[in-house]
């Protein structure tokens, strides 16, 4: 079942956020570790993507819910899951099997849906976040010059979220609320090192953000230039997300 054949029939509609639908369970600490990681050394509580492992039930019905509402495509819950993000609940060596999860969660709901509803076609989108760190801005104001991490070093972080995500069924990956276009272009790049290896092409949306009025991008591109510097990558779609609302949002 290919996407862009179904788009050539029709407008195909995206669920929406994931953590507030999870914040309506009010989750404990213990939900969050469940019996696996009782004993992990630091807090959990928020980290919403270790629902994939500790409680897919609840990221499941999320999933089904959005479909029974009309959704086309689903977003997995793995917004956070590459190693760059899970440092702060030292997780780092959980990243592939939390994204594993995530695709697979999704996955599983789209098929029991569709098979109740067989003139439905839903489709997996494997979320890929900006992580909490940018390449193209150093986070040191006396340092202009610093930056967190290399462009090397996230794309390496991506690829695993991306062969975990694609590995567990995704349909295509969503390059989500990217705020640095650098930050995309490590992600485009570990897509196109995993379309390599499983010798197959992934469809791609991109969904940047913009942070002010002014229409930019924190790294400062206005939204033409965020397209003219990811359209390389053939992308399904690419746009922007919610960020400062419709009424402001409509026109940039």
């Amino acid at each position: 079942m290919n996407i862009r054949e179904e788009l050539e029939k029709r407008i195909l509609i995206i669920d929406g956020a994931m953590g507030t639908m999870i914040q309506r369970y009010v989750l404990t600490e213990e939900d969050f570790r469940g019996e696996r990681f009782k004993d992990h050394p630091c807090d959990v509580k928020g980290n919403n993507d270790l629902l994939n492992i500790t409680r897919p039930d609840i990221i499941k019905a999320i999933h089904t819910e959005y479909l029974k509402a009309g959704t086309d495509i689903i977003e997995t819950n793995t917004f956070s899951t590459q190693r760059i993000s899970l440092a702060d609940y030292q997780m780092e060596e959980l990243d592939y099997e939390m994204s594993y999860e995530g695709a697979k969660i999704a996955k599983e709901a789209v098929n029991e849906f569709m098979a109740a509803n067989p003139d439905r076609k839903c489709f997996v989108a494997g979320a890929v976040g900006p992580t909490n760190r940018t390449l193209s801005i150093s986070p040191d104001v006396n340092d202009p010059g610093f930056r967190a991490l290399t462009f090397d070093e996230l794309v390496d972080a991506y690829y695993q979220q991306v062969r975990g995500l694609v590995d567990g069924g995704s349909d295509l990956l969503l390059i989500e609320t990217i705020f640095d276009t650098l930050n995309a272009k490590a992600a485009i790049f570990s897509i196109k090192k995993y379309e390599e290896v499983i010798g197959r092409k992934i469809e791609i949306m991109i969904s940047g953000t913009i942070t002010d009025a002014s229409g930019r991008t924190l790294s400062g591109q206005t939204a033409e230039a965020f397209l003219n510097s990811v359209i390389h990558a053939n992308p399904l779609s690419i746009g922007f997300n919610c960020a400062l609302g419709a009424k402001d949002m409509r026109p940039h």
